[in-house]
């Protein structure tokens, strides 16, 4: 059994009996029509540049083969087949109502013989031990049930070399800042999301997940624990977004 941490157990529906996964699943079938509209809304449009900043980080390493966890609708996929055009680009999502909208975005870039989009579990990857030369995960690792099991089946199909890139909220360190961060977290991110996509718990979900969840030299020290090697960190934005990277080693 690998050890939970206190974030796996923080949930969109309180009340709900269900575990994590399918909550998780569930709450963005119900989101997904307005999910990529709330994404450039509520960051002002600098989750574009979030991206391609993290995608940026697997420049030098030009992976021929990528698995995109958590994939959503795809954007980074998409991103990632103009920034660094691989020849095959794998993403999974655990959500059917998120996947659909993404196939249809990349019919629309006319890239379905460069990027396949599945239904997968990023606890259960569908794929045999060292496959993809890179795997990215943006804006996902919140989300799974049990983030150390998840980190343990992305290594296993890296390729020895192959590096991981994690794109995650994070909560600010610059002092000033911080206040006004609480506030929209809190209270303008949650009512947006009321009112746009009819969903309030999704939003307080973002804000109670990226409290919980294990920031800064934390999770590199996770990453470390799992096996990973070259982990290294970089904040953005004042701190309201981290890209965390590690590689598998040879042999």
């Amino acid at each position: 059994m690998v050890e939970k941490l206190p974030h796996d157990s923080i949930v969109p529906f309180k009340e709900s009996e269900a575990n994590k996964k399918a909550q998780v699943a569930d709450m963005f079938d119900k989101i997904a029509f307005r999910y990529d509209f709330l994404n450039r809304f509520l960051s002002g449009g600098i989750d574009i540049t979030w991206r391609k900043k993290a995608i940026k980080e697997l420049r030098e390493t030009k992976p021929k083969k990528v698995l995109d966890v958590a994939t959503g609708t795809g954007d980074v996929a998409i991103m990632m087949q103009k920034y660094l055009n691989p020849d095959k680009i794998v993403g999974i999502d655990i959500s059917n109502g998120m996947l659909e909208l993404g196939r249809k975005k990349i019919a629309k870039a006319l890239l379905n013989d460069k990027i396949e989009l599945l239904q997968g579990d990023s606890e259960t990857i569908n794929f045999p031990d060292n496959s993809f030369d890179a795997v990215t995960v943006a804006f996902g690792v919140r989300n799974f049930e049990n983030l150390r099991k998840g980190l343990d089946e992305m290594l296993r199909v890296l390729k020895p070399g192959g590096k991981l890139v994690v794109l995650e909220f994070s909560k600010p360190t610059v002092s000033g800042f911080k206040g006004l961060y609480k506030l929209y977290m809190n209270l303008i991110a949650p009512g947006v999301g009321k009112m746009i996509s009819k969903n309030k718990d999704a939003y307080q979900y973002l804000n109670d997940s990226v409290q919980a969840f294990p920031q800064g030299q934390e999770f590199v020290n996770i990453l470390n624990e799992e096996g990973y090697v070259d982990t290294y960190l970089k904040k953005l934005t004042l701190g309201i977004c981290t890209i965390y990277c590690g590689k598998k080693k040879h042999g």
